[in-house]
């Protein structure tokens, strides 16, 4: 039962007892006893600070409040209400709930990922005197002055304590006067989010008439350095001429930079001329130096859209909006949000890496202004507890972020757009929940009764399955916006040309005579590249061997710049090798190439030339991407070399040749996806070029200028590649026709690993059939962090009862992970992997 407000009974039989979500890998809610003093405010979705286990603390959200006391352990009390008012709403509660079902992990699970971070408490360890302590003969002399020092205090942190003792490392003190029971070690919980605070100061409103102001005035004229102050403060505030701005006052720190005295400033707060006094302010309020602009004015192209999407979700309550690089599908995102808000209800934006999509936060910046909450990674802890308070509060009506976004608190949403829902970026690979933002967005419009729509240039295959099959409304834009024409797409084929020695490195006479031509027509170039670093691997001329990871089966990649060998797995690294560590060597040589390389190149090529690098070693920080944006945009760049992040939401008017350094890697992936991920790629990259007026050029190098998808591309035959690959997926039984699910075994020994693997396909065949169940094999990389890696591919019909399917797959999988032969080993579950 439910509890209700004002109707709780404090009788011991009435005891409230709460159901809570912990932010942990366990499969069940956990009952704990709600304090008296908390039951009146107590609410589901509420906030709380529980023990769980012997001595960890963390903060868990109310799912259910109740009388019934748990049978099998007792419970224990919450120790701490966070919140007066839920942050977590009943609908978020529900969809932790199917999302912890669908992709087979813990609810738990789900709430650790969902809830930022600054929600979040944290610990922090303290010393406090011990009051009984009573024998101060057992204490050196540095103990005595820790404890007379702490006698003076409350408590204090062991940094603190550190700075009192006059030591580097004061663990071996407070270990000594723990043993001596002379001070007590706690852990003080607190909340991580803290809201921003300006200071400010305002002139005592007893001023504020003329009278009393020149008297002032003519008073401080003895003190001239008084006097500067209540002037600079005037020039700010015109007190007299507008008084309600004195009441909002001036932030301190502009006088302080105005280079005055501080001593009469404080005097002048002291004698009460000025007063000072603390707000609390958004984190976002500084950022309104956008120009406000119009909603944009839609063309025919784009309004026949806008009607058949309005049109389509009076039938469908999920659309794919079809439309090619460049026709214009953001204007009608702009316009669409702006009828939904009008109505009164929410809007989602996803977008599949806010940082690689700058351009649109910006457009819709100066359209909807401070309506608009924006929400990912690159925002510090604080910022995103703002947004999701602000969605709660009715702030943020409309919030753009990137997938973690689908768990912000919504309880009225009208439209959730997915922009880009081919891309991959939308999946979580780790850690747990596994989910899909796209899936996701679907399923809670559907609970919110809301329209989903689904933007794409290259649509996923699946998607653009259920939109002709008729699940998904279909929308398609052919044109290109305003004068715009697609690039003229050309192969250049590598192999001839090496045969002919017309290539220089690894770049053809024809990509380089084309790139030169660019520049000296003052145009920009976009080089690609999906291979970050220098090279690739490092390799030794004489024995052969490949500088490798220790604790991953891949070799290590060289980043020039910081003279260091990376791991991309796993992140170790080590100095560049001055002599093979096999042989003795010094003909180390790199294999490959990386962007870092290709920039290095083009740069003793085109000496002239201003050359910038995009990809994730260069945009790291929250400005980085924005700042060389802006570079590009101003034309401060010449020639751009980039990863995969050049082909998302990039619009540079004066790009008008992207070349595609090695498209075969690509294309030859031993992935059943490789081909529509190549083509996605391939044909965003090439959208890049000639956005305006002027048509662009697109130059594609290549070793196999017959393979299909390349004329696909050339073409724009979305079409024609969708045909070819739905043929193949049903033919050989890939979604959308089934479901996948992958099981992925790890275990630090090799043979505990593939024992493992084995005997849970075995298991899972059983029942399932050895049609279904595929492996265990090893996977590509078949080692990283140390962990040997072996993959079972279970293949399930769409009819299937998926529900029983996933609970026998859970069943194989607990009965493994208890065997005492499997110790050690870790079983992941990826639910529609990609």
């Amino acid at each position: 039962m439910l509890l209700q407000e004002n109707t709780l009974d404090f009788q011991e039989e009435n005891t409230v007892f709460a159901d809570v979500i912990v932010p942990v890998a366990v499969p069940n809610l956990f009952t704990y006893r709600v304090p008296r003093d908390f039951a009146q405010h107590i609410r589901v979705g509420a906030r709380v600070i529980v023990q769980f286990g012997k001595s960890k603390v963390v903060t868990a959200v109310i799912a259910r409040l109740h009388h019934q006391p748990p049978q099998k352990y007792q419970a224990k009390y919450i120790l701490e209400l966070l919140d007066d008012a839920p942050l977590v709403t009943p609908q978020q509660i529900e969809l932790f709930q199917w999302i912890a079902d669908y992709y087979m992990c813990h609810v738990g699970e789900v709430l650790n990922v969902a809830l930022p971070s600054g929600l979040k408490i944290s610990s922090l360890s303290k010393v406090q005197f011990n009051p009984e302590f009573d024998r101060p003969e057992l204490l050196t002399e540095r103990e005595g002055v820790i404890i007379e020092e702490l006698k003076k205090h409350q408590s204090l942190t062991y940094d603190e304590l550190a700075r009192f003792a006059d030591v580097k490392n004061v663990y071996h003190l407070i270990k000594a006067l723990v043993q001596k029971q002379a001070i007590i070690v706690f852990e003080e919980v607190k909340e991580k989010y803290t809201p921003k605070i300006i200071r400010k100061v305002r002139l005592n409103h007893f001023y504020e008439e003329a009278g009393y102001l020149t008297a002032l005035l003519g008073e401080l004229e003895k003190t001239p350095k008084q006097l500067e102050v209540i002037l600079q403060y005037l020039r700010y505030v015109p007190v007299l001429r507008t008084p309600a701005l004195n009441a909002k006052g001036l932030e301190k720190s502009t006088l302080t930079k105005a280079e005055i005295s501080d001593s009469s400033l404080n005097t002048l707060l002291k004698n009460g001329i000025l007063e000072q006094f603390d707000v609390i302010v958004s984190r976002f309020e500084e950022d309104v130096d956008f120009v406000e602009a119009p909603t944009p004015e839609l063309s025919e192209a784009q309004k026949r859209a806008m009607t058949e999407i309005m049109q389509s979700f009076e039938e469908k309550d999920t659309v794919l909006l079809h439309g090619i690089t460049g026709s214009g599908k953001t204007e009608v995102y702009i316009n669409l949000i702006e009828q939904v808000l009008a109505g009164g209800s929410q809007v989602l934006y996803l977008l599949p890496e806010i940082a690689l999509t700058t351009q649109i936060v910006v457009r819709l910046r100066k359209v909807f202004g401070d309506k608009m909450g924006i929400y990912h990674s690159k925002f510090s802890d604080n910022e995103r507890v703002e947004v999701w308070k602000g969605v709660i509060s009715g702030k943020f009506q409309f919030v753009i972020g990137v997938r973690s976004a689908v768990f912000l608190p919504f309880d009225n949403l009208g439209l959730i757009i997915v922009d880009e829902e081919h891309e991959t970026s939308y999946k979580q690979f780790d850690p747990a929940p596994r989910y899909h933002a796209r899936d996701v967005a679907v399923v809670i419009a559907h609970k919110q009764k809301a329209k989903v729509l689904l933007g794409s240039a290259t649509p996923a295959i699946e998607t653009y399955y259920n939109a002709l099959t008729g699940r998904y409304g279909l929308v398609t834009m052919k044109q290109r916006f305003g004068n715009a024409q697609l690039p003229d797409i050309r192969l250049i084929d590598v192999k001839y040309a090496r045969k002919n020695k017309e290539v220089k490195g690894d770049f053809s006479n024809m990509m380089l005579d084309a790139i030169r031509l660019n520049f000296e027509q003052k145009e920009q170039t976009i080089l690609f590249q999906n291979r970050r670093g220098y090279s690739p691997y490092i390799q030794c001329d004489d024995c052969d061997t490949i500088v490798s990871c220790p604790n991953c089966d891949v070799s290590l990649t060289y980043h020039y710049r910081e003279q260091e060998l990376r791991c991309h797995y796993c992140g170790y690294h080590e100095s560049m090798h001055r002599t093979c560590q096999a042989c003795g060597s010094v003909k180390l040589r790199t294999r490959g190439y990386g962007t870092e390389k290709i920039e290095e190149e083009l740069q003793l090529l085109f000496p002239e030339a201003k050359i910038a690098r995009m990809d994730l070693d260069t945009t790291r920080t929250k400005t980085a991407f924005q700042t060389l944006i802006n570079e590009v945009e101003k034309g401060a760049v010449d020639i751009l070399v980039g990863t995969q992040m050049v082909s998302k939401g990039l619009d540079f008017e004066k790009v008008s040749l992207v070349c595609i350094f090695d498209a075969d890697k690509m294309i030859n992936f031993p992935d059943f996806r490789a081909t529509e991920k190549a083509f996605q790629m391939l044909t965003q990259v090439a959208g890049r070029a000639g956005r305006r007026s002027i048509r662009g050029n697109v130059l594609i190098q290549t070793n196999n200028t017959k393979q299909p998808i390349l004329q696909q591309i050339i073409e724009s035959d979305y079409e024609g590649m969708y045909s070819q690959e739905i043929a193949e997926r049903e033919a050989f039984r890939y979604p959308p026709f089934t479901r996948l699910i992958k099981i992925i075994v790890k275990h630090t020994e090799d043979a505990t690993a593939d024992k493992a693997a084995k005997d849970l396909g075995a298991k899972l065949v059983e029942k399932l059939s050895a049609a279904r169940v595929l492996g265990p094999e090893r996977p590509l990389v078949e080692r990283v962090r140390n962990q040997f890696i072996y993959e079972i591919m279970i293949k399930l019909e769409k009819n299937l009862p998926l529900k029983a399917v996933k609970n026998y797959i859970s069943e194989q999988i607990e009965a493994i992970s208890v065997g005492k032969e499997y110790k050690g080993s870790s079983i992941v579950i990826d639910v529609d992997c990609g």
